[in-house]
């Protein structure tokens, strides 16, 4: 169930896996989930040499029962955010939204999935159905839904299911450059298992077997550190991000 939360059972062969001393790729294809969600569990969890599947499941659980209220500090955030919206520079919002598409452009991206990224994330609810999409960019739900495709492929937007009506929604979140750069990082993997069956089947004492090893060699290397960077990451955000039902200087109130 690629789409859901993970399980006990899941959690428990994860810890197997890293005892087992599998990649992260290899056990996200026991699993058949995306790498980006085993990067994700392990990292929150301790990382590889900590991370035990019991501790793993009721921290989670903890951690979604906090989630669920919806506290007085986070209406008061959300009615600032507003207020925060109406006090802005029109112009200077138009023109901060074109440069971030021009840089998303400079990183690979088409035109229309850039324009919808930033859009995305120049959004205060970080969170946009295709129709709302259409009418804030002003073109086609083809083109819209297309943009969509390629993001939700990147891992760049997940999608949800708006609970008062049938529409879907697209989610940008603080997770997601996260799941982008895990996903770029199994392709990278991908890419060197590719290279290296590829130098095997040519024979690495030739020219174009040793250079497909070569290049086998180098992605490997930049996959791995790719991870170990978003893990690394991911370790500290935690540590730094208090409980949702906490606001950020609370601890240091209470220390005062």
């Amino acid at each position: 169930m690629p789409g859901g939360r993970l399980t006990h059972e899941e959690r428990r062969l994860i810890a197997e896996g890293l005892a087992e001393g599998l990649k992260y790729t290899e056990i996200a294809v026991r699993l058949d989930r995306p790498l980006s969600t085993v990067t994700r569990e392990v990292s929150r969890n301790g990382g590889p040499d900590a991370y035990r599947a019991d501790e793993a499941h009721r921290t989670t659980r903890e951690r979604a029962r906090r989630s669920r209220p919806v506290t007085r500090a986070a209406t008061d955030a959300a009615t600032d955010a507003a207020t925060d919206a109406e006090k802005r520079d029109t112009d200077a919002v138009r023109e901060l939204e074109h440069r971030f598409t021009d840089i998303m452009i400079g990183t690979g991206l088409p035109r229309m999935t850039a324009r919808v990224l930033a859009c995305l994330y120049l959004t205060d609810s970080g969170s946009l159905s295709a129709s709302e999409l259409v009418r804030r960019l002003q073109v086609s739900p083809a083109s819209v839904s297309k943009a969509i495709g390629q993001l939700e492929h990147q891992e760049l937007v997940r999608r949800e299911r708006d609970p008062r009506g049938r529409r879907d929604r697209y989610v940008i979140d603080a997770d997601a450059w996260f799941r982008g750069w895990t996903a770029s990082a199994r392709q990278n993997s991908a890419l060197a298992d590719f290279a290296r069956s590829g130098a095997d089947t040519l024979g690495l004492n030739s020219p174009a077997g040793a250079r497909l090893y070569g290049i086998g060699d180098f992605f490997e290397h930049v996959g791995q550190a790719m991870l170990h960077a978003a893990e690394q990451w991911h370790r500290e955000r935690e540590r730094a991000t208090p409980p949702r039902d906490q606001p950020p200087h609370a601890s240091e109130d209470r220390a005062g």
